[in-house]
């Protein structure tokens, strides 16, 4: 009894201790996260930079990478296990919350053409991705993919997101990304003169709001899609959000299709057949369970229950969380691994890139041509 009273009496002490050791593990890397991401949300909100699609997660990330190749070799010792995490468990909890900028009511406003322009573009896009950059370009097809899905989706975001499923190294996520900010800032300044051509050639109907289908649809992140939109005019600027976060809806779906892909491609890799004698070993799919609170997210918010106020709230954690992430990313970037990617990863972006542009406008096209409006 006596044993069992020291026990108990013990406990909070243990708990105490143990609280006290994980902060002193984590705190360093998480206050320096922290730090790079305040900084970055701050440069975020400068108005030049917001109309040239450099939102905050890009000034976050750009910044951990100035002091991941500077300053944190030499605070790595100290900084490491936070910043891990900020990369990794803060990451997931920031994909979940994104999905309380979403509603099942979105798909309504664009219709289910809006929803299968999304499909194809995504799905040929990435598809193409993984093939021109794994045959053509013989890029390890990690990049390959994580370029495909930051092309194909919702650019930073759905790199980070694909980043856990893939079990990438942090080089490939950085060029990945890198590639987002060149050519999803060159949309930009390319979209509004798009529209005025096509008032011409008429290509995509639908006027304003044909045209802002065609740009949620195509272009890579959201601040970018919303900076291009802007400047042709409202109406299509209110589409293209709108079909943009559809676009960004369909990223659980993705995550867990290719998960079951991965799983299946590497049951076969174990087939035998070649007379090696190693036997066909089963392949676990890596279950991306924050996709499927991503969508349980999105669903809950779709009911309207909770205050806009703390939704409001909700949300600018969220991208706290998720800047918090990038600067993780960037401090763990060395810039000499991204000059060992090469030129390629660049090229495959900007193929992808005139993909989106012509063959977008083409699907966009078809799609309209079909009257496949519900």
């Amino acid at each position: 009894m006596t044993h069992s009273s020291t026990v108990n009496l013990s406990n909070p002490q243990i708990l105490s201790a143990r609280a006290l050791a994980a902060l002193q593990h984590f705190g360093p890397g998480l206050l320096l996260s922290a730090a790079l991401a305040g900084a970055g949300m701050a440069l975020g909100g400068i108005g030049w930079l917001q109309n040239h699609g450099l939102s905050a997660l890009t000034m976050a990330i750009l910044l951990g990478m100035l002091v991941g190749n500077t300053a944190y070799p030499h605070l790595a010792g100290h900084c490491g296990a936070g910043v891990n995490f900020s990369k990794q468990r803060l990451l997931r909890l920031g994909i979940i919350l994104y999905g309380l900028r979403l509603t099942l009511q979105d798909i309504g406003h664009v219709g289910l053409s809006g929803v299968l322009i999304d499909a194809l573009v995504l799905s040929s896009t990435f598809t193409l991705s993984y093939l021109l950059g794994t045959r053509w370009l013989k890029l390890d097809p990690k990049a390959a993919m994580l370029i495909g899905a930051g092309s194909s989706i919702c650019g930073a975001a759905a790199v980070m997101a694909t980043e856990p499923v893939l079990r990438a190294r942090a080089e490939h996520v950085t060029v990945a990304v890198a590639t987002v900010v060149v050519f999803g800032t060159l949309a930009i300044f390319l979209y509004p003169a798009l529209f005025e051509l096509n008032q011409h050639w008429q290509v995509i109907g639908g006027g304003s709001t044909g045209f802002g289908i065609y740009t949620g649809s195509t272009i890579h992140e959201v601040a970018q899609v919303v900076a291009a939109a802007r400047s042709v005019d409202s109406a299509t600027a209110d589409t293209a959000v709108i079909t943009k976060m559809v676009r960004v809806m369909m990223l659980a779906p993705f995550l867990i299709g290719l998960s079951a892909w991965l799983a299946r491609d590497q049951a076969h890799a174990h087939e035998p057949g070649q007379h090696t004698g190693t036997t066909k070993q089963k392949s676990k799919i890596t279950i991306p369970w924050f996709a499927f609170a991503f969508i349980a997210v999105v669903v809950f918010n779709s009911f309207q229950w909770l205050p806009k106020p703390v939704v409001a709230v909700a949300t600018d954690v969220d991208t706290v969380l998720l800047a918090m992430a990038m600067a993780a990313l960037g401090l763990t970037t060395h810039l000499s691994s991204v000059r060992k990617a090469g030129f390629k990863p660049l090229l495959l972006a900007g193929v992808l890139f005139a993909w989106l542009v012509v063959g977008g406008a083409l699907i966009n096209h078809g799609v309209s041509a079909l009257g496949t409006t519900w």
